[in-house]
């Protein structure tokens, strides 16, 4: 017997929001770090480095993310390792955030006019300072739009965490449909919920680019 939508289904359909939030997280803090990794690899002195950053966005890019989501998870199974579903995508995310995030801010760091890096070297700046003091504070105003658009993306793409066993938002939507055989009334809800999360993404980016471009002027 069907039952009816109901407020404890949209209790429940927001408490894997919740774990959809935490998703995107473990994506962006791990993407995060690999995308650093990558600029950096990408800007380097070293061919060989550059070299092996290209092959590596270039794999990432043109790979699917379901794909990648699904060696993930089996990979790690056939090393032997029993990963709960949450770990295993969020490697997954990781690693296809950090091609894309990676581009996004070496290209940021790229923007950067050429006379800003002469006048460090005038100053005589070491490379760190250079980065931290001069660079990286121009090029966070650059990166920021791009950068929430990216965590947009992530959002809305962790509906395909679902296929290697992780229940969150869609996946829950995709439970109380069929449950309540009510699947108009439930989609509307998931996309609402799905709205406000990304709604307060752009808004905190615009807050921040506002704050970044008073601090700079």
């Amino acid at each position: 017997m069907f039952q009816t939508f109901n407020i404890n289904h949209v209790g429940f359909l927001l408490q894997c929001a919740s774990w959809t939030v935490v998703l995107s997280v473990i994506a962006l803090i791990g993407g995060g770090l690999g995308g650093v990794a990558i600029a950096l690899m990408r800007l380097s002195r070293f061919a060989w480095l550059r070299w092996i950053a290209q092959a590596y966005i270039y794999v990432i890019q043109g790979t699917p993310l379901l794909v990648i989501l699904f060696i993930a998870y089996f990979g790690i199974a056939n090393l032997g390792y029993d990963l709960p579903a949450i770990y295993a995508a969020g490697i997954g995310f990781a690693l296809y955030g950090s091609a894309f995030l990676g581009e996004i801010w070496r290209g940021a760091i790229q923007s950067i006019s050429k006379g800003q890096w002469e006048a460090a070297f005038v100053l005589a700046l070491g490379w760190r300072h250079t980065m931290t003091d001069i660079i990286v504070p121009q090029a966070l105003r650059v990166a920021i739009p791009p950068t929430v658009g990216f965590t947009v993306q992530v959002v809305k793409n962790t509906a395909l965490a679902s296929i290697v066993g992780f229940v969150e938002l869609t996946r829950a939507g995709q439970i109380v449909s069929s449950a309540t055989f009510q699947p108009l009334q439930v989609y509307l809800t998931v996309a609402a919920i799905y709205f406000v999360i990304c709604s307060v993404l752009s808004y905190t980016s615009r807050r921040l680019e506002r704050r970044l471009q008073l601090t700079t002027n």
